[in-house]
């Protein structure tokens, strides 16, 4: 604890670090009042940690109850306005935080050795050392596999083995296309045709060559068959050699990539397996390099985390007042991936608020179990079904019930065509009846009786 002697040099921020060029100087502005001693490495480490995390350790409360006591109407500067915030509340202490006592402090940093005398530099320089050690160790928690550098530094370098792969693939392909271009057709995938040209080389060993480990049977028979007709240019040897040189370089990024994400998977299983069950290692381990660190990402609430990843967009949706994004890096999970478009940002939001909490699970919590995911997956999985299963709802009193569904039983009738549909005409059989002849002939005379009769 130091005791300021002028304290008029001290409003002139700009020219303070003048008055701390020598120790001389120093001891001519702060002057030592008490100085309290650590008994051991661990209280000091307990100490500095309370420092740095803006508490009040117990040795320090002690001395300034003492301070309160003899001079409670003098002022404390502190270097963390927190800690001051702290000490003010506890030990109604007055305390300042400005510039100025930035200032201060650095001077008083520079020039400790003078000012605390019966220290020898070297034994300053082992202690200070020794605790910087014990408190870098305490930040990590004493275990590496919480280190999450190596999944930001694993993830980019994924992304960076891609890239150069597609345009290895793509060089290949075309290259190699002006010899034989048939076989791009026939083999798509990308590894398959590098280890068929780099088995066969010329277009004219296929005939002799068997490539029966590499391609199917139907497949290695369509590739003969296109070799003997094939339209391509001849090449030299020594173009041949290039080509299936670059093709080794293929091969061996994409097994180097394959080791890559294995160890990958397992240090996102390690650190955070909440988070890898809820949105898979990928995913996961790009919203932690977005973010900074794991710690960073469980200090961003669940909108934040649905929108990692689409800042841009955001921020243009903002700007020209259109809709915004409903999400971004989270789009590539899984369960975001097999909704349909309509419920893409509700299970996307829902998605987002699961996994924050599995997030700070992980970074804060000390349980390394994988419960807490497995069961936030299954509540996004109930909820996404009752989405789908919404369009066969009906409309009830509570509007809660779903429709019921008769059970569908198969009835099978053999129908006979009826003929007499196709007529509109009335049905009149060939043969009359001989007693309607009778009565059309007898109606047929009175007409004619009755006729006569008018005439005359």
């Amino acid at each position: 604890l130091l005791q300021v002697l002028n304290e008029k040099k001290l409003q002139e921020v700009d020219s303070l670090w003048k008055e701390f060029e020598t120790p001389e100087k120093a001891n001519k502005i702060v002057k030592l009042k008490h100085f309290e001693k650590f008994q051991d490495t661990t209280e000091a480490l307990a100490a500095s940690t309370a420092l740095v995390e803006g508490k009040l350790s117990k040795n320090l409360k002690k001395i300034l109850k003492k301070i309160v006591a003899k001079d409670a109407h003098e002022q404390l500067a502190v270097a963390d306005a927190k800690l001051g915030g702290v000490i003010k509340d506890k030990l109604n202490l007055s305390c300042i935080h400005s510039p100025m006592v930035t200032e201060l402090m650095r001077g008083i940093r520079s020039q400790i050795e003078g000012l605390i005398t019966g220290l020898p530099s070297r034994e300053m320089a082992a202690m200070c050392l020794g605790l910087a050690h014990s408190l870098s160790r305490y930040k990590l928690k004493f275990s590496p596999d919480k280190v999450d550098t190596m999944i930001i530094q694993a993830i980019s370098l994924l992304d960076d083995l891609d890239k150069e792969l597609n345009n290895y693939i793509m060089r290949c392909r075309e290259w190699y296309g002006w010899h034989f271009p048939e076989l791009g057709k026939i083999i798509t995938d990308n590894l398959t045709y590098c280890k068929c040209v780099r088995k066969v080389g010329d277009r004219s060993n296929f005939a002799s060559s068997d490539v029966s480990d590499i391609l199917p049977e139907e497949i290695e028979e369509d590739v003969k068959a296109a070799a003997e007709i094939s339209m391509g240019t001849e090449v030299s040897e020594e173009d041949i050699n290039n080509i299936i040189h670059l093709c080794d370089q293929v091969i061996e990024i994409s097994e180097y990539r394959t080791q890559l994400y294995d160890y990958l998977k397992n240090r996102m299983m390690a650190i955070a397996p909440n988070l890898t069950v809820m949105v898979g290692e990928l995913v996961g381990a790009r919203l932690i390099a977005h973010a900074g660190s794991l710690l960073n990402l469980a200090k961003h609430p669940a909108s934040t985390v649905q929108l990692l990843g689409a800042e841009k967009a955001l921020f243009r949706a903002l700007k020209t007042k259109r809709d915004t994004p409903k999400f971004g890096l989270i789009y590539h999970a899984s369960l975001v991936g097999q909704t349909n478009t309509k419920n893409k940002g509700k299970i996307s939001r829902m998605l987002a608020a699961k996994t924050a909490l599995t997030i700070r699970y992980d970074a804060l919590g000390e349980n390394t179990s994988a419960e807490m995911g497995v069961e936030n997956r299954l509540k996004v999985e109930t909820r996404l079904r009752l989405l789908e299963e919404r369009g066969i709802r009906r409309i009830s009193g509570t509007g809660k019930a779903l429709a019921r569904t008769d059970k569908y039983q198969n009835k099978s009738e053999v129908k006979i065509f009826d003929p007499s549909g196709d007529s509109t005409l009335p049905a009149v059989s060939k043969k009359r009846k001989i007693q309607e002849v009778e009565e059309q002939d007898t109606e047929v005379a009175v007409k004619a009786k009755k006729f006569k009769a008018e005439m005359k």
